[in-house]
């Protein structure tokens, strides 16, 4: 059964979708971006402190579907610029320090309200 999960201590949804949705075994998230719980956009801030924030975002909606960080299986970072890669890697490396999850990285032409890394993930429950 399918359940829809949502936390104050990241950003509302901007549209027509959830935080995350979850069944028993598995939580699937929505993409975050730089965007504080408060509501705070971080787009023109370096793309290392826009990633801090969309991976707290990942990890406190994780957190109220009963997953953490450790549980995440993929992860899928998308960039407006990949040249950025580095910068977020360096970043992303501190959430993920022991046993990473499977990851994608893309390079895009945009991203929501102009923000430079969106993140999502699939992990265990």
């Amino acid at each position: 059964m399918k359940r829809t999960v949502h936390t104050d201590d990241a950003p509302a949804a901007v549209g027509a979708y959830s935080q995350a949705t979850a069944t028993e075994d598995l939580v699937f998230t929505a993409g975050q971006i730089p965007l504080t719980p408060d509501g705070e956009l971080l787009a023109d801030a370096p793309v290392a402190e826009q990633t801090q924030q969309a991976l707290e975002n990942l990890e406190a909606v994780l957190a109220e579907a009963g997953a953490e960080m450790a549980d995440v299986l993929k992860v899928t970072v998308y960039l407006d610029d990949i040249d950025d890669f580095d910068e977020m890697n360096d970043t992303y490396r501190t959430f993920f320090d022991e046993d990473p999850p499977a990851r994608s990285a893309v390079g895009v032409d945009a991203l929501p309200k102009g923000a430079a890394v969106e993140i999502e993930a699939v992990a265990t429950v």
